[in-house]
Parts: structure tokens; C-alpha cells; sequence
């Protein structure tokens, strides 16, 4: 069954990816794991965080604040700021894609997201073609913004459907009725045709397996070349978290919701969609390549409070890269970006082993998984094949189907990409050892040349 780790891994993160050009047409593999080397630090993609939503949704925690009054220009003025700021201090040479997320963006001024666009193409290379993605609630107020946001840069939108049904909508606590949502997705296509991604929630109290794809014959009617599913997590503090303890409402048992996952990939697959990543479906290649960045290992950059980010410092004589989140509250991350140009509340350099933690895990989501050479541009010394084909507890999952490790590198199988969050542990800890064992070899080698 799916883990629920698996499925909600913080905001979704989407966006254009690395573009390479060619006068012979295709690029040859080879050409771009090469170029890839020096796109992990020369090139990032940037999360922009619009904290304020109107209301908080009920199973919602993440870091979103009510507004209690009309700010926008303050904190455009110092997203601009950190943005400079954050930039300058990775020394990237091009952001390859930008992401508004909240909160709910689509709540600030058109101006704001074209003063931020502008500030980025002014500090660095920022293709016309790059995609500018925006989250998008939708609400009248959020669909009659559309073709403004279109003018001040944004070229793809995803919009937090959540649910065509009117009932489930309620106990969710949007603040959106279906017929809305059909609206704007509507509008959305007619102004960037083919990159318009449908969110949907699938777990959600009371629901049974018919009536999920029922509504998911309905999601494929209306959505456009991408769709996004999230597996209701009931998440600690939360308004739906306290209702499902006192009883008030009752959640899909696990292999409810397995059922409804798996379902929910027959038929996306036979419309035409592909399952690049656990969570995320496509159609002819409209993917978020702004989740691919992450998914990929590559660096990212968060501007805006709460915003998280993982990039190498040069600025500042930084070698290694860190993972860094901005301060939370937005006064307080407004008075930090004013007094010394940012917000980054906290900052840790990873080591290699952490590192390579992440590249596995992300990498794990996609069902392309990782391939040899992208594992050797963050390990050169220990393979895949060197970390993993050895190992009892891999070759188990090998045996059983879950897990492929041959020419093209590792990847879960289709029954493998249902059960990620079972599988992961093993591969963490096969990791874990090898690189502790290569560090004992190194010293016990550096030591006895020392004698």
C-alpha cells in the first residue's frame, strides 16, 4: 500500500526544466549527463512562498497565516529583496524555472508576481520560455486574475481542485464549489493550453472506491495534459485531525485507499497518461519540470517565509551545499529581510551521505528512478550497482519484483512504486553502510601511508 510519506512530500513542487538545444534534433544521453555536471551548481530553480490564504482548509498545515491587512506591497518589496539577496549568494548563472506556492498565491496582486519575475531576470540568465508556474485556488476572485498573471509572466497554472464534490469540498474547508473549479480549470486552458495541472485529494472522509472513480472519469473530462494526487494525511493539530479522533468523521481504511490508488493508475494510464512520478501523471510530456529539479537532485532556491531551499553558498566561500529554511511568521521575516537583505532562520551544510540521502529518496519517486550517470555526478566513487547489488535485504526486492537494478540504473517496478515507503528504508540503510565503510577504508588507508 502507498505510503502516505510517499504521497505528500511538503507543498507540491512543480515548473521548465533544463533546456538543451541541438541542430541535429535529439540530444544524445551522453551530451546531457556531461552538461549536468555543471548545471548542479550553476543553475537552480526558485520556490516563491505567498504565505496568506483567506481561510485555513482543515486538514491543512502548512505554513500559511490569515492576513490581518493589506500588505502586498510590503512583501513584494522584500521578496524582491531576498530574492536578490538568495541569488546572489549561490552565484547561479540561470534559474531554470520558477514556483509560486503558498498559501494561496493566486490571492496576491498580478504586479507582485511580475515585479518578483523581473527582479530574477535582472540578476540572472531567466529564459522567456523558462515556466513560471502559480498555484491557483479556485475561486471567482482567483479566475479573474488569470490573464493578468499571464501578462506579468506566469505561463502555467495548478490549480487546487482538491474534489468535484460539493459535499467533500465542505469538509475539506475550501472556500471553492465544484462548479467553480470547472470554471477556472476552463479558463486556465483557454490561456495556456496544455499547461494546466489539476490537483485532486483522493482518501477523504467517507469515501468509498466507486464513487472515487466515478469522480475520476469526471477529472478526465475537464483537466488538461497533467494531474497531480495527493492522499488525504491527517496531520497532527489540524481541525480534520481532531474531528477523526473524536469520532466525528471516519477516514478510508489503508487498503481502501491502496485500492483507490491503484485504481487511479488504470485509468489514468489507459487515457493516455503516463505515471512519471508517484504522484504525478502526464500527458503528451507535459510534466512539472520544476518537480523534476527536486526530484533530481538539483539545486533550488526558497524565497518567502517558510520557504525551504538547498543550494551551495559561493558567496560566501561556501563549498559544500546547505539546506536552508526562511523564518516562518511573515512580520517577523519582513523585519529579518529588511534589516540584513534575507530571512534564513536556519541553515545546515549536508554532508555527502546526506546528500546522497536525498538524491535517493527523490529520485526513488520517479518511475524512470535513477540512472548511473546521474548517481555518479553526486558519487564518483561508490556506484550503484557498488552500493546496492550486493545487499541481502536489495536482492531480496530484487527477487520479488519491487525493484530493477540493471544497465539503466535503479527504479521500483509498477507493484515496486505502490509500496516506496516500505522499500526506501532498506536502501537507506544499505547506503548508510557502504558509505561508512568506504570512510573506514580511506582512513585505514590514509593512516597506514602515514607510517
Amino acid at each position: 500500500m502507498i505510503g502516505r510519506t510517499c504521497l505528500v512530500v511538503g507543498r507540491r513542487v512543480s515548473g521548465p526544466g533544463l533546456r538543451f538545444s541541438s541542430s541535429g534534433g535529439e540530444i544524445k544521453k551522453e551530451e546531457c549527463e556531461r552538461t549536468k555536471s555543471s548545471l548542479l551548481t550553476k543553475q537552480a530553480s526558485l520556490y516563491v512562498h505567498w504565505p496568506y490564504c483567506l481561510r485555513r482548509c482543515s486538514y491543512c498545515n502548512f505554513n500559511k497565516y490569515i492576513p490581518r491587512e493589506n500588505n502586498h506591497h510590503a512583501m513584494t518589496e522584500c521578496l524582491q529583496r531576498e530574492a536578490v539577496h538568495l541569488l546572489q549568494l549561490s552565484q547561479v548563472s540561470s534559474i531554470t524555472s520558477v514556483f509560486f506556492g503558498g498559501g494561496t498565491p493566486s490571492l496576491a496582486n498580478p504586479s507582485t508576481i511580475g515585479a518578483i519575475l523581473e527582479t530574477v531576470s535582472g540578476q540572472v540568465d531567466f529564459s522567456d520560455r523558462a515556466e513560471v508556474t502559480l498555484e491557483v485556488n479556485p475561486t471567482p476572485e482567483g479566475m479573474s486574475k488569470l490573464e493578468d498573471y499571464c501578462r506579468a509572466g506566469v505561463n502555467r497554472f495548478s490549480i487546487g481542485v482538491q474534489s468535484l464534490q460539493d459535499d467533500d469540498l465542505r469538509v475539506l474547508g475550501r472556500d471553492h464549489s465544484s462548479h467553480q473549479a470547472l470554471q477556472t480549470i476552463e479558463e486556465a486552458q483557454r490561456l495556456c493550453p496544455g499547461r494546466v495541472s489539476v490537483d485532486v485529494i483522493f482518501g477523504r472522509p467517507g469515501q468509498r472506491v466507486d464513487s472515487w472513480e466515478k469522480e475520476l472519469s469526471e477529472v478526465l473530462k475537464v483537466c488538461d495534459d497533467h494531474v497531480s494526487l495527493y492522499q488525504l494525511t491527517l496531520e497532527r493539530g489540524t481541525q480534520l485531525f481532531k474531528q477523526v479522533q473524536r469520532g466525528e468523521v471516519t477516514v478510508p481504511a489503508d487498503d481502501v485507499t491502496a485500492e483507490m490508488f491503484q485504481s487511479a493508475r488504470r485509468t489514468f494510464l489507459k487515457s493516455g497518461f503516463v505515471q512519471y512520478e508517484v504522484s504525478n501523471f502526464a500527458r503528451n510530456n507535459a510534466v512539472s519540470h520544476h518537480n523534476l529539479s527536486y526530484w533530481k537532485g538539483r539545486q533550488y532556491i526558497g524565497v518567502g517565509p517558510g520557504a525551504h531551499g538547498r543550494f551551495v553558498p559561493f558567496g560566501e566561500g561556501g563549498v559544500a551545499r546547505e539546506a536552508r529554511t526562511q523564518t516562518l511568521e511573515p512580520d517577523l521575516w519582513m523585519r529579518e529581510v529588511r534589516q540584513k537583505g534575507h530571512g534564513t532562520r536556519r541553515r545546515i551544510q549536508l554532508s555527502h551521505l546526506e546528500l546522497l540521502e536525498e538524491v535517493l529518496v527523490m529520485g526513488m519517486r520517479l518511475t524512470e528512478g535513477i540512472n548511473h550517470k546521474h548517481w555518479e555526478l553526486f558519487s564518483p566513487q561508490l556506484g550503484l550497482r557498488d552500493i546496492f547489488g550486493t545487499s541481502a535485504d536489495v536482492q531480496d526486492l530484487l527477487r520479488n519484483g519491487r525493484l530493477i537494478l540493471d544497465d539503466r540504473g535503479l527504479r521500483s517496478s509498477w507493484d515496486g512504486l505502490a509500496l516506496l515507503d516500505s522499500i526506501l528504508p532498506a536502501l537507506l540503510v544499505e547506503l548508510e553502510t557502504q558509505i561508512v565503510q568506504k570512510l573506514q577504508r580511506d582512513l585505514t588507508q590514509e593512516t597506514s601511508s602515514q607510517r
